[in-house]
């Protein structure tokens, strides 16, 4: 290697970065890539969906600084580096008809004003591999969606120096490869379910399967499967990190860890962009870049 291998993830809020790809990223970092979380937004409109944490005066009146708090365990779990965008959580509307965002949220943002910012960090940290989210965010928040549009500006705007100029923005780079999270797929959902009710136990995932149906969510393709099992156990540590988001004994953790590995030993991806060679479907983020490296 010529160059150092450096994957960036760029994700909406904390707690993200451990429910989707982290042990992925366990992976690559065990293998020495530098891996660099980017979270959009503080996560300062979130509930406390931990039942265990509800009602807790101090969390509600300082759920920013809490979770922040919870996002340097998971970064320190993870062996990632992590740095904040900044923008002000747009909260998830409810109610019909859905009420209007808050006013200075991330979704409200200009698109290219706010993508002008991770093209900064791009260009510092100068990442060959990025991923976020397909163009429905992966569930539709408005910071999902938004993460998506500028994350697709920013990878191209990282090396347009007449877009975003070197005097306010740094020297241009340009990543090789773009992948959307697809870790919630009909196949792996699918699969885990079929396999607990064959052992004769209860499965979480009954009513995903309905919604899934009754929603008729377009199947994503899925291009890339990273095989990450050994690092499943410190995803779960991470996510657990995050205590104000995840209840330790709710149904992410439903699944015996034997057979979420003999099962489904892999995270998977959609690769979006690339400029380089490869072949599909894939088993490593960085097929084709090792090769320039």
């Amino acid at each position: 290697m010529t160059e150092q291998l450096r994957l960036m993830a760029v994700h909406a809020h904390p707690d993200d970065e451990s429910s989707k790809g982290a042990a992925t990223m366990a992976k690559y970092v065990s293998e020495g890539v530098d891996v660099l979380v980017v979270t959009c937004t503080g996560g300062e409109r979130g509930s406390i969906l931990n039942p265990k944490l509800q009602g807790d005066a101090y969390i509600e009146e300082h759920i920013h600084e809490v979770r922040k708090r919870e996002m340097d365990e998971a970064r320190e779990i993870l062996g990632v580096r992590q740095e904040w965008l900044g923008f002000v959580d747009s909260g998830l509307p409810e109610g019909d008809p859905l009420p209007p965002l808050p006013q200075g949220c991330f979704a409200l943002e200009d698109v290219d004003k706010a993508a002008g910012r991770l093209v900064k960090s791009i260009r510092s940290f100068r990442p060959q591999v990025i991923t976020t989210y397909d163009e429905n965010g992966g569930y539709p928040h408005p910071d999902h969606i938004m993460t998506h549009k500028i994350t697709m500006v920013a990878f191209d705007g990282a090396a347009d120096a007449e877009k975003f100029p070197e005097s306010e923005f740094g020297p241009v780079w340009q990543p090789q490869k773009l992948y959307y999270n697809q870790g919630f797929n009909r196949p792996r959902t699918l699969a885990l379910h079929e396999a607990l009710l064959e052992r004769g136990m209860d499965s979480p995932y009954g009513e995903w399967l309905k919604r899934w149906k009754e929603f008729e969510r377009a199947e994503r393709t899925l291009t890339t499967h990273v095989p990450c099992a050994d690092f499943f156990e410190i995803r779960d540590k991470a996510l657990i990190a995050h205590a104000t988001q995840i209840d330790p004994d709710g149904g992410w953790f439903k699944v015996p860890m034997e057979i979420q590995k003999e099962v489904w030993p892999t995270e998977e991806y959609e690769l979006a962009k690339s400029l380089v060679d490869t072949s599909l479907p894939e088993d490593d983020l960085f097929a084709g870049v090792r090769d320039n490296a």
